[in-house]
Order: C-alpha cells, then structure tokens, then sequence
C-alpha cells in the first residue's frame, strides 16, 4: 500500500509543493504504491525513481512528468497523457498503456516487458535501448519514434504504426508485423530472425545488413525499399547475403527444407499445365486428361487452370506464371473462350511447348493461323471422344510434348555454349 503522506502532498497540496519537498528531501523515496492516481493532474511532477507499481494512473495528465528511473511495473495508464514524459529507464513491466498518449515521450532503456501499448501514441518518442519483449503495441503510432537498438523480441506489432521511424539495430526478433507500416522507417542491421510479416508496408524502408534468417513474409509492399545484404543465416554459420527480402525467404526454404528442395524439382520437371474452360460440357474432359497425366506410367503434376471467368490482366500474369513453370501445355480448343488470347502471350513470352487438342467436328479460332507458326506449338490433336483421347495419349499427346521439350532443352544449351557461358 501507499504511504498516505506521500499521496496527500501529491493530490492534496499540487505539484509545485511536491515538487518543493522532493527537493529538500531528495533521500526519499516517494512510495505511491497501488495508489489510485485517476485523472490527476500531475504535469511537470517530479517522480524520479518512485514507486508507481500497480498504481491507477488512468487518464492522469503527467505530461512533462520526470518518471525516470521510476517503477511502474503493473501500473494503469489507461488514456493517460505522457506527452514529453521523461520514462529513462523506468519499470513498465505489464503496465497498461492502452489508448495513452506517449507523443514526443523518453523511454530510453525502459522496461516495456510485456507491455499493453495498443494504440497507443508514441510518435516522436525515444525508445533507445528500450526493453520491450512480448509487448503488445497493436495498432500504436510510432511515427518518427527512435527505436535505435531497441529490444522488441516477439512484441505484437499488428497495424503499428512506424513510419520514418528508426529501428537501426532493433532486436525484432519473433516479432509480429501483420500490416504493419513501416514506411520509410530505417532498420539498418534489425535483427528480424523469425519475424511474421503479413500485409507489411516497407515501401521506402531501409532494409540493409539486415538478419532475416527464418522470417514469414507475406503480401509485402516493398516498392522504392533499400533491400542490401540481408542475412539468411544464424549467427555462428557462415553467412549468407542476398539483396531481395522475398528472394531471401525463399532461398531460406530451398537451404533448409528438403522436401521444398525436391518440391521444387517435382515442378520444374513434372508440372504440365492443361488450359480449357470448366463448362459442362468440356470439364469431365479435362478432369479426365488430369487423372491420366497423374497416374503411372506418367507420373506428372497437372495443373488445371480454368477460363470460364472473364479475361484480366490478374489472369493473364497468373497463366503466364503457371507456363514458365510447366514442362509442358495441353490447351483444349473446343469452345475456348480467352484459351486463343492466353495462349497469344504464353507463346512468345513462355517458350514452352504447347499441345493443341480439338474434339472433331469444331473448328479453331481465328488467329490460329499465326500462333501455329510459333516454333513451341505442336500440330493440333483431334479426338471424338474422351475415351479416345485417353487411349492415345501417350503416342499422340505425351511423346510429341516431351520429343519439343528435349529439342528446345538442346536448343538452348547450344546457345548457351556458343555464348561463351
């Protein structure tokens, strides 16, 4: 408990008498244990070194206040103003800082362990060297706050705000940064090992000599970051740097996951992508060309992609995508909807063989003529029916695919060679 006499010069007699008596006895230490210290006005209150803990402070006005050094450590600080605040090296562990205004506020080496800061206004704040591991900061505004060599290990950072805030050296380890932003901000030798970005902003952000060994990064806005030397692995292995911080999620994977190593083979050597419309008439077709291309003896990885929906230019980068991936294309012309203009730009941008299938008795598209001229397109297969098709397929659909592929294979090599490389 409180020592009453204390909480009476502080509440009864004002600031400037308390402010009076801590200097005329500057050997005590002014106990405001659990205190309730709601909606006080305590501007400009010296309460160095006091101690605050599990004191309600909610909606108290201590901007200006000198809470240096001061334990705060379960505190309520609900709504409360800290504008300018001097927290150096205070004890906030657990302290509820919900909602409170910490604009322009020094909390150089405090102790935010666990910490409830959602929402909370910290901008223009110093934070150097500050503790804040596990501290919830949801939706805080840290715009221009200096968190230069700051401890945030696995603090929830969900929609922070951190615009041009500087995070030079900031352990961020395991933290949470689901849509985040991160404008601007400098996190120039940021430990990120382990860290979850989601919906990130980073665009303009500084990103040099970065660790990122193990980071999630997901839907990430990266546009005009400086992304230098991002480390991709732990401390005591030799390092490894790349300048991309998707590409260095993704080596990451191919480093230390077999099975994404021998993913990633399975899809540049046995992807085959099937292009048609799922009509009612044309799906049990390709379903069924799908479950043939999977079974032994064939052994490959279909990808069915649909175009029943209307054409976008979403779809067009997505089917160009899947064909760069394939070792193959299996395109049914019956009825193709935007199968002709897909194909248009796969061609000449994918250069990967394409099979053309057609049920007889329909007739191809008008621009047919010049997309058969292109080297990747094979002579068109026509069935009467699925059963057909099947029966045929290794001799009339497979073996004419794999005999371009292993031309275009040669091809390539060839001029790779004659290039010098």
């Amino acid at each position: 408990m409180a020592n009453q006499r204390h909480v009476d010069i502080l509440l009864r007699l004002g600031v400037e008498t308390w402010n009076t008596w801590r200097k005329e006895e500057p050997g005590i230490r002014p106990d405001l244990t659990e205190a309730n210290l709601s909606g006080a006005n305590l501007s400009g209150a010296n309460l160095f070194g006091a101690d605050l803990h599990d004191a309600d402070l909610s909606g108290a006005d201590l901007s200006g206040a000198n809470l240096s050094g001061a334990d705060l450590s379960g505190a309520n600080l609900f709504k409360a103003n800290l504008h300018q605040a001097n927290l150096t090296m205070a004890h906030l562990f657990k302290v509820n800082l919900f909602k409170a205004v910490l604009f322009k506020a020094i909390l150089s080496g405090a102790n935010l362990i666990q910490a409830n800061l959602i929402q909370a206004n910290l901008t223009n704040a110093y934070l150097i060297h500050a503790d804040l591991p596990g501290a919830d900061l949801a939706e805080a505004n840290l715009t221009n706050a200096d968190l230069r060599l700051a401890h945030l290990t696995g603090a929830n950072l969900t929609s922070a705000n951190f615009t041009s805030a500087n995070l030079t050296s900031a352990n961020l380890t395991g933290a949470y940064f689901h849509k985040a932003d991160l404008s601007g901000a400098d996190l120039s030798g940021a430990d990120l090992t382990g860290a979850s970005c989601l919906g990130t902003c980073l665009s303009g952000a500084t990103l040099t000599g970065c660790t990122v060994y193990g980071i999630s990064a997901w839907d990430l806005d990266l546009g005009g970051a400086v992304q230098t030397d991002l480390r991709i692995t732990p401390e005591g292995q030799p390092a490894i740097t790349v300048d991309n911080l998707e590409v260095a999620q993704f080596l990451y994977l191919l480093l230390h996951n077999q099975k994404v190593r021998a993913l990633l083979d399975t899809i540049t050597s046995k992807v085959v992508l099937i292009l048609g419309r799922f009509s009612k008439e044309r799906k049990p077709v390709l379903d069924a060309l799908r479950e043939a291309l999977r079974r032994p003896p064939h052994g490959y990885v279909p990808v069915l992609f649909d175009f029943s929906g209307p054409e976008s230019r979403d779809t067009t980068e997505t089917v160009i995508l899947l064909a760069r991936m394939a070792r193959f294309v299996i395109a049914d012309l019956t009825d193709p909807g935007s199968v002709p203009y897909e194909l248009a730009k796969i061609v000449p941008d994918a250069h990967v063989p394409v099979q053309p299938l057609l049920l007889e008795g329909a007739t191809t598209f008008a621009m047919a003529g010049d997309l058969w001229m292109a080297r990747e397109m094979l002579k068109v297969v026509r069935y009467t029916t699925a059963e057909e098709l099947l029966t045929t397929l290794s001799e009339r659909v497979i073996a004419p695919a794999e005999a371009k592929v292993t031309e275009i294979q040669r091809e390539r090599a060839t001029a790779l060679l004659r290039s010098g490389l």
